[in-house]
């Protein structure tokens, strides 16, 4: 689904020239769970935005569904983004004052023809994520975790075949971390491909592959033979909490 060849990527401000990505290759099939790991000024931002079509390498090839982005103007990698993919970010980036149906519906803006069944899909969203209750509720009404649900319920809204997430769990406690990680894995097992960029070992070991990234190339790519359960330690917590 899929394809980097020798990406590149290349910052130049004029009087500096920064090379970030230097070669990044790699597969990822439909239906797949992939965590791209590591540390501040690898690059994993720099692929994000490339993998998300906000952004095109300086050089290599980067093919989504057997499409070239490469070589499509702005306007198609807009409406191919716009069809393709969910994105999911660490700081959720939701409309304040707007209430979390609202933010669900917002992407549909951006279709060819705004659908007359908007406000079902997004309340089908806001279902999926656990958040039926709070859909008149603003999202500055929200606690963090509630916000990043509306989050996936808004990237889920075009129905993407692909959802990319980055750094979801960085600003959220340990609980609603693991219920963000938990609707992942249903979102995978229901057949979306997921890839998440995060810099957290025990995050990144709830996908099934993990590719770590060092110096703008792949140090290495991994299956994880037993990924972690969120929903197992959800309840290992519930229990913990209980008990002290």
């Amino acid at each position: 689904m899929i394809k980097l060849e020798d990406i590149e990527k290349t910052y130049d401000t004029g009087s500096v020239t920064t090379p970030v990505l230097k070669g990044v290759s790699f597969h990822i099939e439909a239906g797949e769970y992939v965590a791209i790991m590591g540390a501040s000024g690898t690059g994993k931002s720099t692929l994000m935005n490339i993998l998300g079509c906000l952004d095109k390498p300086s050089a290599g090839h980067y093919r989504l569904d057997g499409t070239d982005m490469v070589n499509l103007d702005d306007d198609s990698l807009s409406r191919l983004r716009n069809r393709k993919i969910g994105f999911v970010f660490q700081q959720f980036h939701l409309l304040e004052r707007a209430t979390a149906l609202k933010n669900v519906t917002l992407p549909l803006i951006y279709a060819e023809a705004y659908p007359g069944d908007a406000e079902q899909r997004a309340k089908g969203a806001l279902g999926a994520v656990g958040l039926t209750h709070r859909m008149e509720y603003r999202s500055n009404e929200l606690s963090g975790g509630e916000q990043q649900r509306v989050a996936i319920a808004r990237a889920l809204i075009t129905d993407p075949t692909v959802i990319l997430a980055d750094e979801p769990t960085g600003n959220l406690d340990r609980k609603s971390g693991l219920e963000v990680l938990a609707i992942f894995k249903r979102l995978y097992r229901q057949g979306r491909t997921i890839i998440m960029v995060t810099h957290d070992l025990t995050v990144a070991e709830h996908a099934d592959r993990i590719i770590l990234l060092k110096d703008g190339t792949v140090a290495e790519d991994r299956v994880v033979p037993q990924p972690r359960d969120a929903e197992e330690e959800l309840r290992t917590l519930s229990e913990e909490e209980e008990t002290s």
